[in-house]
């Protein structure tokens, strides 16, 4: 049998956003799977439940996402890449019984966070567009072939004024509704249909519908002398469709805001408390609008909402369906929305449960576990009787050898840590083996046996290493206060921990103590650079899109409220305290071969940091690389090009193995830089054919 490897990568499928169809008997997912060394295919499928497997539901062209149902399932809106020349989604609509995809939106901004109306006659989305461009409504209508011009100079007005992998370039946020209708009888190009609800030089954001004639949004409230960007608070607005009015009715705050509402005026939204918000958990609250009343039906629960996941009311709307990170798993709960009974679990011991959709019968979930990397699931609204609707990896796991990880608990400063321990897949209890440590990102984040870094993992096991992961203090899933016990002390607490949990497994005879390794990505960045400034157990290191100077990544990041958050100060209140947290203080005392990987346009954790980093160590004489991927960002090891996945994998192993007494291999840096890799055997391709 064949073990996991880093080129499978290419084999490995992604399913999310599950979508429970009206009548209650098919889910709509996005599949996904690498289409090349550059690209990705990510098409709507569609499963029914009685056993019967998935069909492919839209073309193969572009890039799919977020398939909505119309609520009598007649048709099925997404949004898509198809056709286009960039990266701006538009929206497109399918007939369910057959019929072409119409292509109802050629807007300048893209299309993004669809909901259709009680209804089914109208379209609520997103889109961000530039103020010439809702001047000259681009933002309605464009041709096919229009190219926005690239700023040269680019001038900046704004504290954020890049994300992700791309600058703003002024764009914002704002709300459009779609006539059905008027948009399929029409042309896409003449925006037939199309209207813009807000405007203005703020971000409104997560539009839901309420009633047919009412749709719901956040917008950032923006104080005197307050730069949007530079708040945490949104009001929240009713817009009536019929009059054309907008009420504000309600406030929140937190990094981004969540709505959902029922048809009768009851709104539940995500909230934090501002004060020290990064610290803090994320509930649910309900405003209802006729009686002005709210409530917040999450309260008795000591755990944080996993907005990313997402929440919705049930078909009786009068029941909340939420998800959280609970001790190593992504569950759902149920509660009512009037908090007049404590919130239940629904579904989600020991998985990581990554979409739901509920329906009047069942609930429709993507989770992964330690056993394969996601598949589509159903179960009763209860959460009883699940079913597994889908094994989109069965063919490619048929003949891998996959290791299950073991959970174990342990004590550090007088607290119990969750962690876990994967054996390599031919593993033999007689024998020793090396030990890698990986550090979850975040900070406020938490780590189970599958999700995200299932394939990472399961690949490092299969080069016969075990390896170690853990939730250190300040990781959601344990409660608030395990959470916010790293205030202004990232590295020594998380340390702490880290290293407690090392000492346990290295008790373990099958571990060689003497062969530890350590990664970690983006925090955990920041942790591997802050460990290897700390202490030299660790034969090598690699440190991936971290965080080294604090300093440096508050002036440059698009997260700078997470240094005012977690160390509830400013650079220049406290400029030394904040350099003595930062890994780079600490560059001196560092011995530990260290490999640093970054991208090129992660403005999450800007490179400069990453830089200076690199610096340091050639300065101090430590074996060390940097390794930058082009066109990639923060997200580079979720869903960069899948050549880059493989590569940073395989950079990962070799940088390792290059080290270790186990294996018969000479360290990287005497190697040519390629060699053993996917991309040194593309350059032998291309030389053979040149010869």
């Amino acid at each position: 049998m064949q073990t996991i490897a880093t080129s499978d990568y290419h084999d490995i499928v992604q399913v999310a956003d599950p979508q429970l169809s009206p009548d209650g008997d098919r889910v709509a997912f996005v599949r996904k799977v690498p289409d090349d060394d550059e690209s990705y295919e990510a098409t709507v499928y569609v499963v029914p439940f009685g056993g019967d497997e998935p069909k492919q539901f839209t073309v193969s062209e572009g890039v799919d996402s977020e398939p909505r149902w119309s609520p009598d399932g007649s048709h099925l809106a997404f949004v898509s890449t198809r056709g286009a020349d960039d990266d701006r989604p538009q929206l497109w609509l399918l007939p369910t019984d057959g019929g072409e995809a119409r292509q109802v939106t050629q807007v300048a901004g893209g299309v993004s966070g669809l909901e259709w109306s009680p209804d089914g006659s109208r379209i609520v989305f997103t889109q961000r567009a530039t103020a010439e461009d809702r001047e000259e409504e681009r933002d309605l209508a464009v041709s096919p072939d229009y190219e926005p011009d690239e700023p040269d100079p680019r001038v900046i007005d704004r504290l954020i004024y890049r994300a992700h992998q791309r600058y703003v370039d002024g764009r914002r946020s704002h709300v459009y509704v779609l006539d059905v209708e008027a948009a399929l009888e029409g042309d896409a190009a003449g925006g037939d249909g199309l209207e813009r609800l807000t405007d203005g030089d703020d971000d409104s954001v997560a539009p839901a519908w309420g009633d047919d004639e009412t749709v719901y949004y956040a917008a950032k409230a923006v104080e005197d002398e307050v730069h949007p960007d530079d708040s945490i608070r949104y009001e929240l607005y009713a817009h009536d469709l019929e009059s054309g009015d907008a009420e504000a009715f309600a406030e929140t705050t937190g990094w981004v805001a969540g709505l959902e509402a029922t048809e009768d005026g009851r709104v539940a939204y995500t909230w934090t408390p501002e004060e020290r918000f990064t610290l803090r958990q994320t509930e649910l609250r309900v405003h209802d609008r006729e009686t002005g009343e709210e409530t917040t039906p999450t309260e008795p629960l000591d755990r944080t909402i996993a907005a990313a996941v997402g929440f919705e009311w049930g078909p009786d709307e009068e029941v909340l369906y939420f998800a959280t990170p609970d001790t190593g798993s992504v569950a759902v709960w149920s509660v009512p929305g009037d908090a007049s009974a404590e919130p239940q679990p629904v579904y989600g011991d020991g998985v990581t449960v990554e979409g739901f959709s509920v329906g009047e019968n069942a609930v429709a979930y993507v989770q992964s576990e330690w056993d394969h990397p996601g598949d589509v699931f159903v179960s009763t609204r209860g959460g009883n009787e699940a079913t597994r609707l889908t094994q989109v990896n069965r063919e490619y796991l048929t003949d891998r050898a996959v290791s299950q990880p073991e959970a174990l608990w342990f004590e550090s400063d007088g607290e119990e840590i969750q962690g876990w321990v994967l054996t390599p897949p031919d593993f033999d209890p007689d024998e020793q083996y090396p030990l890698v440590v990986e550090i979850h990102g975040g900070p406020h984040v938490q780590w189970t046996t599958s999700g995200t870094m299932w394939h990472e993992f399961q690949t490092l096991a299969a080069s016969d290493y075990v390896v170690f992961w853990s939730n250190p203090r300040g990781s959601t899933g344990y409660g608030e206060d395990h959470a916010a016990a790293i205030e202004r002390d990232w590295g020594d607490v998380t340390l702490t921990d880290v290293l407690a949990g090392v000492d346990c497994v290295c008790e373990r005879e099958y571990v060689d103590a003497d062969e530890q390794y350590v990664t970690g990505g983006s925090f955990g960045g920041f942790m591997t650079a802050w460990t290897v400034g700390q202490t030299d157990r660790f034969r090598a290191a690699v440190s991936q899109r971290g965080v080294y100077d604090l300093t440096s990544f508050y002036g440059s990041t698009d997260a700078f409220k997470l240094v005012e958050g977690d160390f509830g100060t400013l650079p220049w209140e406290e400029p030394e305290f904040l350099w003595e947290r930062s890994p780079v203080a600490h560059v001196p005392d560092v011995t530990t071969p260290t490999l640093v990987l970054h991208s090129d346009q992660d403005y999450r954790t800007p490179a400069n940091t990453a830089e200076l980093f690199y610096l340091g160590l050639k300065k101090y004489g430590v074996d060390t690389r940097l390794v930058r991927y082009p066109r990639e960002g923060h997200e580079l090891s979720r869903s960069g090009e899948p050549a880059h996945v493989v590569d940073r994998l395989e950079r990962i192993v070799r940088w390792f193995d290059g080290y270790s007494e186990y294996r018969d291999v000479p360290p990287a840096l005497e190697r040519d830089s390629n060699e053993g890799l996917s991309a040194g055997e593309d350059e032998d391709e291309d030389e053979d054919e040149d010869e």
